[in-house]
């Protein structure tokens, strides 16, 4: 027992003072490790404090962010609306550029057109005038050599009165000697009765002094024209020339009944227009447009209108605002025209007007009321109207069948419209505006105007006097 307790107690002092070692050494080891922890301690608590500020920093500036990025997305909703409000507005307004620009597009096309009929009128115009020019000077010419004719028969018979003037003065000489010798013999009843004949130089120089009258005489002889075949359809003389215009007081048409049906234009709307079908069939060469007319307006507007593909003026009888009050352009084939005067139908009565026209060297006759106050040659000569066209009343064609303009719009009433490819002769229009029979023939009338448009109306009046 005290062998275990001998051998166990060095080992337990040895266990006791490696404890104590121990101990000890714990015990002195935080009092100088105190020191730097604190130290490390302190600066984890600044750096702590410091990401406590940096970290509290960063929040704010995520919250104002936050606060601004919400705020951006309110602008861009607000900028979404504006551009939406704004390409709204850019849209509409590019529809409506769009439609200006067709519509100027369809001006500038109209105006360029207007253009080129009113360059190849003045082409026209500039021919007649060469060709009147041309005819000016050959007349010039005739009447030159007529007066160097005139000048050579003037001189042959001063040279024939030279000759004659000493035969006169021996005649003289011989009557003053018969006379003395007569009052030398006195007066006697049975004196025989002298008789003065004619001496033989006094014969020879008369042949010449006739030939004289006669040469001077010829030339200033009018030569009758030949005949005319157009000038005969119409049966008399015209009193009227080429361009010829004349005034004349308006005739009441009297009582006229059985005219057919009637249109009545009331404004002057684009929209109001009739069509005459089918149209022309065959080539005119001839041509007579008869109607009667009433109309209260400024200027007589369009009356007639017939189009091709290849030209829309190749028939029409149409006035504007920007005409002579009344008159009308007389259209075959643009850029031919005549201007006709029309003035006196623009009293609001009812007036009667036939046009006639054929190819036969180019005549034309404009009968109102029975009266032929304009006509003329040299008009479209040897010309043919092709068939196959749009036929518009009441409207002027830019286009076929289209492309109208209202100030050239007919504003009031026709009726009795007929249309013939021939020349009525003066006693059938004559006939036809006292309201007798119309003349055989016709291809049109208003009958054939199965479509009108607009506000055009269509009546059938029994006389003329109870159409509205």
């Amino acid at each position: 027992m005290g062998s275990l307790t001998g051998r166990t107690l060095p080992f337990l002092l040895i266990l006791l003072h490696i404890y104590l070692h121990g101990a000890l050494s714990q015990a002195t080891s935080p009092v100088g490790q105190r020191k730097p922890f604190f130290e490390r301690l302190h600066r984890l608590e600044e750096q702590f404090q410091r990401f406590q500020e940096v970290t509290l920093t960063h929040l704010q500036g995520i919250a104002s962010h936050y606060n601004l990025s919400f705020d951006v997305e309110a602008r861009f909703r607000s900028l979404a609306h504006e551009s939406r409000a704004v390409a709204l507005a850019l849209n509409q307004s590019q529809v409506a550029m769009q439609g200006e620009l067709g519509h100027l597009q369809t001006w500038v096309r109209r105006t360029q057109r207007r253009s080129q009929k009113a360059d190849h009128r003045l082409l026209a115009l500039s021919a007649t005038v060469s060709e009147g020019s041309a005819r000016c000077a050959r007349e010039q010419e005739t009447q030159r050599a007529a007066i160097s004719g005139l000048a050579r028969d003037v001189q042959a018979l001063q040279d024939a009165l030279l000759r004659l003037t000493p035969l006169v003065h021996s005649q003289g000489a011989r009557l003053a000697a018969l006379e003395g010798q007569l009052r030398v013999a006195g007066p006697s009843p049975a004196a025989p009765k002298v008789t003065l004949a004619p001496s033989r130089p006094s014969n020879r120089s008369t042949p010449q002094l006739q030939g004289g009258r006669q040469a001077s005489r010829a030339p200033s002889e009018p030569r009758d024209p030949p005949p005319d075949f157009a000038h005969r359809l119409q049966g008399a003389q015209e009193p009227l020339g080429l361009g010829n215009q004349q005034a004349w007081p308006p005739e009441s048409p009297g009582e006229v009944c059985n005219v057919g049906p009637a249109l009545i234009f009331p404004n002057a709307s684009t929209e109001n227009v009739g069509f005459l079908h089918p149209g022309f069939l065959t080539g005119l060469q001839a041509l007579s447009i008869c109607s009667w007319v009433r109309t209260a307006a400024d200027h007589l507007g369009t009356l007639l209108s017939y189009a091709t593909e290849e030209n829309d003026n190749k028939l029409v009888l149409h006035g504007r605002d920007s005409l002579t009050p009344g008159s009308i352009h007389f259209v075959i084939g643009d850029p031919a025209f005549r201007e006709l005067p029309l003035q006196p139908l623009l009293d609001g009565q009812w007036h009667h007007v036939c046009v006639i026209w054929t190819s036969i060297l180019g005549r034309y006759w404009l009968h109102v009321d029975r009266r032929l106050v304009a006509t003329g040659s040299r008009f479209r000569e040897g010309y043919e109207i092709p068939p196959g066209g749009s036929l518009v009343l009441g409207q002027e064609q830019d286009r076929v069948g289209g492309g109208f303009d209202s100030s050239e719009a007919f504003v009031g009433s026709m009726a009795g419209l007929a249309i013939w490819d021939r020349v009525l002769v003066p006693g059938e229009v004559s006939n036809l505006a006292m309201g007798k029979t119309l003349p055989t023939g016709a291809i049109l009338t208003l009958a054939n105007a199965t479509s009108v448009g607009g506000f055009v109306q269509r009546v059938n009046c029994t006389c003329l006097q109870l159409c509205p």
